[in-house]
């Protein structure tokens, strides 16, 4: 995941992906793995602080990806014998 700088504030450096979905199930965005508290503040977090939150966020982004399964699509219909 690369950290990038937003592009509407240049030379704050921001993990967003442009992806902004909240898993409810975590409360992680599963784009950059900010919680929602995280993102509002953003801005006015410390670098400091953000460089702390950023470097957990691998590990989150990677428990999301480890947790969720598909569940749905073609082959799940046809397997309850739908069609």
């Amino acid at each position: 995941m690369g950290m990038m700088d937003d592009f509407r504030y240049p030379g704050i450096e921001s993990p967003c992906v442009k992806i902004c979905v909240v898993d409810p199930e975590t409360g992680f965005c599963i784009g950059c793995g900010r919680t929602r508290d995280e993102i509002g503040s953003w801005l006015g977090f410390t670098p400091e602080e953000r460089r702390a939150v950023m470097a957990g966020l691998p590990e989150r982004v990677a428990s999301l990806t480890l947790r969720k399964t598909r569940r749905g699509g073609r082959r799940a219909r046809l397997a309850d014998g739908a069609a």
